[in-house]
């Protein structure tokens, strides 16, 4: 782990700690000049990214490709649906025992996981029809 982050890695985790919610790195961006905490776009991708290397971090990818970065509190799970592009949270987590395993088989230790599903949900499966 590192010790010692950069003024504007801190910026970041202040904020990801206040908004409590995942975040683009573009609006974190405008987020950032809106508190008068100006960084280049590009030194916010390098924070992002050296913070998610250290484990503070987590990213996810949506279906469209955008990239939503939050503070590494809990796993996640989601049910994407391809087609609309929603995202539904579920509580279920079948993978718990196997990171546990992988944690002591391997000696890797694990930050978070992980898990989504995509299909279509009910809205775009009733316009199908």
């Amino acid at each position: 782990m590192k010790s010692h982050r950069t003024r504007s890695q801190d910026r970041i985790l202040d904020i990801l700690k206040h908004l409590n919610r995942p975040i683009s790195a573009q609006d974190l961006y405008v987020e950032l000049r809106n508190r008068d905490q100006s960084l280049g776009l590009a030194t916010v991708y390098r924070a992002l990214e050296a913070l998610k290397l250290e484990g503070m971090v987590q990213v996810r990818t949506l279906a469209n490709g955008e990239a939503l970065y939050s503070l590494i509190q809990e796993d996640r799970h989601h049910l994407t649906c391809l087609q609309c592009g929603n995202s539904i949270a579920i509580d279920e987590c079948p993978v718990h025992d196997l990171e546990k395993q992988l944690n002591q088989s391997h000696r890797f230790k694990i930050y978070y996981h992980m898990l989504e599903f995509f299909g279509m949900c009910d809205r775009c499966q009733a316009k199908e029809s």
